[in-house]
């Protein structure tokens, strides 16, 4: 009896592409993660030579260069990997008819409209990473229309060391200062919640632009106050600024918590921040 079809999710060394391998494993889905030596995304002839070989059912692309401000001076590199190589598999799925999934970001939005962003509101990214997210959403839905591209936000989660309310804890409890902006409100988005949903949507058949983030809004400073509290660390050691103190390379937009037209499938910031605090114990 013949194996079933995978399904070939890219970036097997970034967080989203291992938390996809962790919880396919979890959900009894077989699939396939990809590093760039297996197979350059903004590659035609080695993404079709893989995909040839592997006959997934699916495709779910993680990779992508993720330094937004690094961005700025590495444009090219940017460019590549966020928008061209969405755009290379999503032409090689469209010919062979697989479903692809794709991510995009809260960047691509310039913070002016002070209200939760739906699906249909224009873009306008104030970035190179933002700009690049922004094309690719274009490129990819040209190229394959009844692709998925997920917008989402800031991750947080229970199996990487490096996101935002992790590293905010491990600081704090090591007694050194914390540093967090007062005037950028997001909608963090718990990794485990954003894999589960966008693998329910692959599997259900949907398309086009989703917005997947766990309801809520909140600045950074106050995200780090909250972790705090719920870790039980003294919230002394939060540092708070502008964003404008900063001197990051890239503008940030002031605001870009995510709304949905579609409909909400995640659960709530308060019960995603819980949840974190139990798996991490």
């Amino acid at each position: 009896m013949a194996a079933p079809a995978p399904l070939l999710v890219t970036g097997a060394t970034g967080t989203l592409g291992r938390a996809f391998a962790r919880l396919c494993e979890l959900r009894g889905l077989p699939h396939r993660l990809t590093t760039r030596a297996d197979m350059d995304i903004a590659d035609p002839d080695s993404v079709a030579r893989m995909l040839d070989a592997l006959r997934p059912w699916a495709v779910v692309n993680t990779a992508g260069f993720v330094r937004v401000d690094d961005a700025e001076r590495e444009a090219d590199a940017c460019a590549r990997e966020n928008c061209t190589g969405a755009a290379v598999l999503a032409a090689a799925c469209a010919a062979r008819d697989l479903p692809f999934l794709t991510f995009s970001s809260d960047l691509v939005f310039d913070g002016a409209k002070r209200a939760p962003y739906v699906e249909s509101d224009p873009v306008a990214p104030l970035n190179v990473y933002g700009r690049t997210k922004a094309e690719a959403e274009t490129r990819v839905l040209a190229a394959h229309p009844v692709a998925l591209v997920a917008r989402t936000s800031a991750f947080f989660g229970p199996w990487d060391e490096y996101n935002f309310v992790t590293i905010c804890l491990r600081e704090l409890r090591a007694g050194r200062p914390f540093v967090a902006v007062d005037d950028a409100t997001v909608s963090p988005t718990y990794v485990p919640d954003l894999v589960n949903a966008s693998l329910d949507l692959l599997l259900d058949g949907e398309r086009g632009l989703w917005h997947l983030a766990n309801q809520g809004a909140i600045t950074w400073a106050d995200l780090a106050r909250d972790a705090a509290r719920r870790g039980g660390v003294d919230a002394a050691g939060i540092e708070v600024r502008a964003t404008a103190e900063m001197g990051w390379p890239a503008p940030r937009p002031p605001y870009t918590v995510l709304g949905s037209e579609r409909g909400w499938i995640m659960p709530s910031l308060e019960d995603a921040l819980g949840r974190y605090f139990e798996e991490r114990g």
